[in-house]
C-alpha cells in the first residue's frame, strides 16, 4: 500500500482536512454524555426547566455542529480517494500500455483487468474510510476513557482492561483476513478469465453444443469463489459478536461499580450515566473499527495486487554496439536471430539469417505453427529476439526508440481489431492527421471503396469490434488503416484470409503499385498470395526452410512443393 500513497500527493490539504474535521466532531461528541449527566443531577431533581432547555438547546448545538463537521470531513475525504483512485488508474493504465507483450501474456488479461477495475475500487474505499474513521475511531475509543478517569478513576480502570482485549479481537481477525482476502481475488481473477472466454466465444460454445460443459465450468469456479469469501466473511463476522460480548461484560461490570459508588456517595446517578455513555461509545465506534479493519484489510490485499502489475517491468533490451559498416549495408538484415517465448521449452524460431532490400516484397509462408507471425512481431519490437541482432539500416532495432520504430510500420495484425466510432475514427489511428484524400487513397488500395461508401462514407458508424461488418470488410478496413500512415515497412500478417481470390488478387496488385518503396511483408497460407513476391521465406517448425523466388523454390524446396501442390494441381499454374 506505502508504493500506492505516491498518488495522494495533490490531495494534501484533503488528507489533513478530513480527519482534521473528523476529529473535530468526535471531541463534540465526548462532552455529550457531560451535558446529559447535567441533566440528570442538576435539572432534573431541582425542577429546573430553564436549565433542562439550555441544557437542550446546547445538546442540539453539538448535534449540528458535530453534523456540519462531519459532512465537510466526509466531502474531502470523497474527493481524495476519487483523486487518489483516478491518480492510480491512470498511471495502472499507462504502465500496462508500456508493458511488452512478453509480460502482458505473463499477467493476463483477465488479472489486469481486475485489477484495474475491482482492485483500484477497494483502494479508493479503503482511502475513503481510513481518513473519516481511522483517527475518529481510536480518539473516541481513548478520548471516552480519559473522560471516564476525570469523573472516576475506580470504574474507568474497566476501561483500560477492555479496550486491550478489544485491540487484540480487532487486530488479530485483521492479521487473518488479509491473506485470505488475497485469495478471493485470485479466484475473482478466475471467475472473470472465464466469463471473458465465454462471451468472446459464444459463438463456437453454441456451434459445438458445449453449453452444458461451459456452465458446469463457471459454476465450480464461482463455487470455489463463493467458499472463499464465506471462509473470510465467517472469520470477520466474528468481530462483531466478540466485541459485544466484551463491552457489555463492561458495561454489566461498570453499573455494578457505578451502583457501589453512588450508595457511598462517591458518585452521581449523572455520573454513572455519563461513564455508560462512554462505554457505548466506545461499543459503537469498535462496531465502526471492525468494519473499517475489514474494508482496510480488502484494501490492502487489493493494493498489493495493485502494486505487483507495477513491479512487472520489460527487462532492459540492450543493443549491440556500433559497429563500423562495410560495403553497401542492406535495408532490413536478420543476423542469426532466435526467439523463445516466456515460460516456453523449445525455441519459436532458430537462427534466422537473411537480408531483405528496401522496396521488395517479402513473403513468408509454412504450416500452422511454423512461426510466421512470430517472425513478423519481432520487427516492430512487439517480443525481443533471445539471440542475433535485427538491424534496419544498420542500426540494431533495440537502439532505435520504440515509438520512432513503429512510426516506420504499418501493422496489419492476424486479427482484425476495429474500434467504436466512424471510419474516419479509426483510420486516423493510422495516422492522426490523414487527410480526407489520403484516406480515399489507402482505402481505394485496400479495395474498400464499396464497403466504405455502404457504410454512408467516412463519418459511417462502426460498431464495437466491428460487429456490424463481415470479416472482409473488417480486414480491408484494417489494412486502409495501414496505408494511411504510408509507412516504409507494411506488415500484412494473414491480412487477406478472409477475402475472396478476385479481391485478393486485387490487393496485391494494388501493394504492388505502392509508391516510395515501401517494403512489405505478406504472410499468408496460400501460395497464389506470396508467388509474385521478390522473395520467399518458407518456414518449418520455427527454421528457415527454403529462401528464394517462386520459381527457385518450386524447384529445390519440398517444403513449398508440398504446400503449393496442395493447393493447385500438379502442372497447373495459380492464378495472379
Amino acid at each position: 500500500m506505502k508504493k500506492l500513497l505516491v498518488y495522494l500527493k495533490d490531495c494534501k490539504k484533503e488528507v489533513v482536512l478530513a480527519p482534521l474535521f473528523k476529529l473535530l466532531e468526535a471531541c463534540f461528541e465526548l462532552f455529550v454524555p457531560l451535558v446529559i449527566a447535567g441533566i440528570i443531577d442538576k435539572g432534573i431533581p431541582d425542577g429546573d426547566m430553564g436549565y433542562i432547555g439550555k441544557m437542550g438547546l446546547c445538546l442540539l448545538a453539538l448535534a449540528i455542529i458535530g453534523l456540519a463537521f462531519a459532512i465537510t470531513a466526509q466531502f474531502f475525504a470523497a474527493k481524495a480517494a476519487v483523486t487518489f483512485s483516478t491518480r492510480l488508474r491512470q498511471a495502472l493504465f499507462e504502465h500496462i500500455q508500456g508493458l511488452n507483450f512478453t509480460n502482458i501474456d505473463k499477467a493476463g488479461t483477465s488479472t489486469l483487468i481486475t485489477r484495474m477495475t475491482a482492485d483500484v475500487n477497494q483502494c479508493q474505499n479503503g482511502v475513503n474510510m481510513v481518513l473519516r474513521l481511522f483517527l475518529r475511531s481510536p480518539i473516541i475509543v481513548f478520548g471516552a476513557m480519559i473522560m471516564a478517569f476525570t469523573i472516576d478513576v475506580k470504574s474507568a480502570l474497566i476501561f483500560v482492561v477492555a479496550i486491550p482485549m478489544l485491540a487484540i479481537i480487532v487486530f488479530g481477525i485483521m492479521v487473518i483476513t488479509m491473506p485470505l482476502y488475497k485469495k478471493v481475488q485470485s479466484g475473482l481473477d478466475a471467475v472473470l478469465g472465464t466469463t471473458r472466454e465465454n462471451l468472446t466465444g459464444i459463438r463456437v460454445i453454441r456451434a459445438f453444443h458445449q453449453e452444458q460443459k461451459e456452465e458446469e465450468r463457471f459454476c465450480e469456479q464461482n463455487a470455489l469463489l463463493a467458499a472463499a469469501q464465506m471462509h473470510v466473511g465467517k472469520i470477520s463476522a466474528c468481530m462483531n459478536p466478540l466485541t459485544y460480548v466484551i463491552v457489555n461484560g463492561a458495561i454489566i461490570a461498570l453499573i455494578y461499580t457505578g451502583a457501589i459508588q453512588v450508595n457511598v456517595g462517591n458518585l452521581t446517578q449523572g455520573d454513572v450515566v455519563a461513564i455508560i455513555n462512554y462505554m457505548s461509545q466506545i461499543l459503537v465506534e469498535l462496531v465502526k473499527l471492525a468494519n473499517l479493519i475489514v474494508l482496510v484489510s480488502k484494501a490492502m490485499a487489493s493494493a498489493d495486487r495493485v502494486a505487483a502489475i507495477f513491479d512487472i517491468t520489460n527487462e532492459e533490451i540492450v543493443p549491440e554496439k556500433e559497429r563500423v559498416a562495410t560495403g553497401e549495408v542492406p535495408f532490413l538484415e536478420f543476423d542469426h536471430v532466435s526467439v523463445t517465448y516466456a515460460g516456453a521449452g523449445d525455441e519459436t524460431l532458430h537462427d534466422m539469417h537473411f537480408t531483405v532490400n528496401r522496396g521488395d516484397t517479402i513473403g513468408i509462408i509454412g504450416g500452422t505453427g511454423s512461426g510466421k507471425s512470430s517472425l513478423v512481431n519481432l520487427l516492430p519490437g512487439f517480443y525481443p529476439a533471445t539471440s542475433g541482432t535485427i538491424r534496419l539500416e544498420g542500426k540494431d532495432i533495440k537502439a532505435i526508440p520504440e515509438d520512432e520504430l513503429r512510426e516506420r510500420m504499418g501493422i496489419v495484425p492476424q486479427k482484425a481489431v476495429l474500434f467504436k466510432g466512424s471510419i474516419r475514427s479509426n483510420l486516423q489511428w493510422g495516422k492522426q492527421d490523414a487527410t480526407d484524400e489520403e484516406m480515399w487513397r489507402a482505402i481505394d488500395l485496400a479495395q474498400a471503396r464499396e464497403v466504405v461508401e455502404g457504410k454512408g462514407g467516412l463519418d459511417g458508424e462502426i460498431a464495437q469490434n466491428g460487429k456490424n461488418l463481415s470479416g472482409g470488410q473488417r480486414q480491408r478496413l484494417t489494412i486502409a488503416r495501414a496505408l494511411v500512415r504510408q509507412p516504409e515497412i507494411l506488415i500484412l500478417d494473414d491480412s487477406a484470409s478472409a477475402l475472396d481470390y478476385a479481391t485478393d488478387a486485387k490487393l496485391r496488385a494494388a501493394l504492388r503499385s505502392l509508391e516510395g518503396e515501401t517494403t512489405v511483408f505478406i504472410v499468408s497460407q496460400r501460395a497464389s498470395t506470396i508467388m509474385h513476391a521478390d522473395k520467399i521465406i518458407v518456414l518449418d517448425d520455427g527454421e528457415v526452410a527454403g529462401l528464394g523466388t517462386h520459381e527457385e523454390l518450386l524447384a529445390s524446396c519440398e517444403v513449398y512443393q508440398e504446400i503449393y501442390y496442395s493447393q493447385y494441381e500438379k502442372g497447373g499454374a495459380a492464378n495472379a
